[in-house]
């Protein structure tokens, strides 16, 4: 008969545990090919790379933020994540109109624009758009020549003074701790049935429609009555 070694451990080992099944064939040097373990002996080279890449990247931009232009807030998609605010692609015609920026002007100072974003509410509109005015409140905004500055330029006092933004995000987004207000319970929060409410406020969307039709046949029959009393 012919026992394979599976079989023999199994009758070796007391108990119902597992066999064993150690792999010590790893090749950390590389000797017998490429290595199969990922080693990151480089991490401090790379640390300094990237940082050398942020100081070049910093100095060529300047004085314009390292980060890119300013985007609006927005609303995240689908009904799991849209509590949640983020950074859009660019803002809206209207936003830039409120804000009283143009459209062709304010890809030049830093500014996306989106045209195919709409405004669904009055408040991201406010939003957005006060957002840009205080965007341009900040602004310091140089010259192409130095020598001709035009209308709209800063002046010279405030171009020695400006300093170049190197954060992760222009005016970015600011997190607001909402405070909890705590109130008595009363009888009559205790008396409300919530499910109850639900379920008959469900019922009344669903019966809109049912409801007109009813009222409209109502209306009809009550003329065809009215015409049949008069005969």
């Amino acid at each position: 008969f012919f026992f394979s070694d599976a079989v023999v451990y199994a009758r070796k080992m007391k108990g119902n545990n597992q066999l064993p099944n150690a792999h010590f064939k790893k090749d950390w040097q590389g000797n017998a090919g490429p290595c199969r373990v990922r080693t990151w002996l480089n991490q401090a080279g790379r640390k300094k790379s990237r940082r050398n890449a942020r100081a070049t990247k910093a100095a060529k931009t300047f004085p314009r933020p390292v980060a890119g232009a300013l985007r609006p807030v927005v609303q995240s998609q689908t009904q799991r994540y849209n509590f949640k605010k983020r950074l859009g692609r660019g803002f809206t015609l209207d936003e830039l109109k409120a804000a009283g920026v143009s459209k062709k002007m304010a890809p030049t100072i830093g500014i996306c624009v989106d045209h195919r974003r709409r405004n669904r509410c009055e408040e991201s509109l406010a939003l957005n758009s006060q957002r840009l005015k205080d965007y341009m409140a900040k602004l310091v905004l140089f010259p192409r020549k130095n020598s001709k500055p035009k209308h709209g330029d800063s002046p010279a006092a405030d171009l020695a003074a400006a300093t170049q933004h190197k954060g992760a995000a222009v005016m970015p987004i600011e997190k607001v701790a909402k405070t909890v207000e705590m109130v008595a319970v009363t009888e009559e929060m205790k008396a409300f049935g919530a499910y109850g409410k639900l379920r008959t406020e469900r019922m009344n969307v669903r019966q809109v429609g049912p409801r007109i039709k009813k009222a409209i046949q109502a209306e009809k029959d009550a003329e065809e009555k009215a015409k049949l009393d008069k005969l």
